[in-house]
């Protein structure tokens, strides 16, 4: 099941990277053809989604590395770095596209995008093939649980609004000579990339900086164990989040009557309960008698919450 799903994660890698090949190449030509700065912010996003893809793809690839003696943890944390770096060229060129879009209508120099119907085709291509690789990407995701997946998914759905804003500044100067609304469009596209690079940017910073899981995923990995057959308490409940990888470590109480292999099995039991949530998750935990008095010298336990 495992290689499975990595074959199809890496599929939706490999489509993700071919499609943003295709739009760049589409996109570098279409803004040639008309000098459109909500063409040249569209034309931005698809080299940004390239290098995301690109960055996205190589660390499925190494994130499925097993851990080896020098990464005992795996080598998830990949997947956070590369989108820490990716959101700080995101932020740039958003700011070099805002700023000339700022420029234009300052001086009300609004030139009308030339042959604007190429534009128009290369925006429609631009949208079609965006939408089948949305389409894909969700069905992968729905399948492997794959977080890196789901995020470019996301990310793609957000890429529909420039295309989008690109097909209605060019189709404004075809029709009705509005050359402002290309200025406009773009100026909102470059604002709009800058805030989603600094959503990604505070989620691989919170990653690489060990933040506890959100938290509707501790909520729900409370409620597996509380309900669980067996446990009678728990406590010391820490998570964090590297890359798609979910490390889990906790303590449960269990009757200190029973055996060693009974107290095993419980805790094996509820260590796949965690499992069939959370796939990616790395799950350790360790099992202490119920109701026995901490020693004095050991640190203080932390309750539930």
């Amino acid at each position: 099941m495992a290689a499975r799903h990595h074959r199809l994660n890496l599929s939706a890698g490999l489509a993700s990277v071919s499609v943003a090949l295709v739009l760049v190449a589409a996109k570098l030509w279409a803004l040639a053809q008309t000098g459109s700065l909500a063409v040249a912010a569209a034309l931005t996003d698809s080299a940004l989604d390239l290098m995301m893809s690109l960055g996205g793809l190589a660390a499925i690839a190494y994130a499925a590395k097993p851990a080896d003696a020098d990464h005992a943890f795996g080598h998830t944390a990949a997947e956070d770095l590369a989108a820490l770096a990716q959101s700080l060229i995101i932020i740039a060129s958003a700011g070099v596209i805002g700023g000339a879009a700022i420029l234009r209508l300052a001086s009300g120099d609004s030139p009308l995008p030339a042959q604007e119907s190429k534009g128009i085709a290369v925006m429609g291509l631009s949208i079609g093939l965006t939408g089948a690789l949305v389409w894909w990407q969700r069905r992968v995701a729905r399948r492997t649980g794959n977080k890196v997946v789901s995020a470019d998914s996301l990310h793609y759905i957000g890429d529909l609004v420039p295309n989008l804003g690109a097909l209605i500044a060019l189709v404004a100067s075809a029709r009705f000579g509005l050359g402002q609304v290309d200025s406009v469009v773009a100026l909102g596209a470059a604002l709009m990339l800058i805030v989603g690079a600094l959503r990604i940017a505070r989620g691989a910073w919170n990653a690489l900086m060990d933040r506890q899981a959100d938290p509707a995923t501790l909520a729900r990995i409370e409620r597996i164990v509380a309900e669980f057959p067996g446990v009678l308490g728990y406590h010391d409940l820490k998570t964090r989040q590297s890359g798609s990888r979910l490390f889990v470590n906790l303590h449960i109480e269990l009757d200190g009557t029973q055996t060693l292999g009974e107290a095993h099995a419980i805790g094996a039991a509820l260590r796949r309960a965690i499992l069939a949530d959370y796939p990616q998750a790395d799950v350790l935990i360790h099992k202490d008698p119920h109701g026995v008095t901490p020693h004095p010298e050991d640190p203080q336990k932390e309750d539930p919450t």
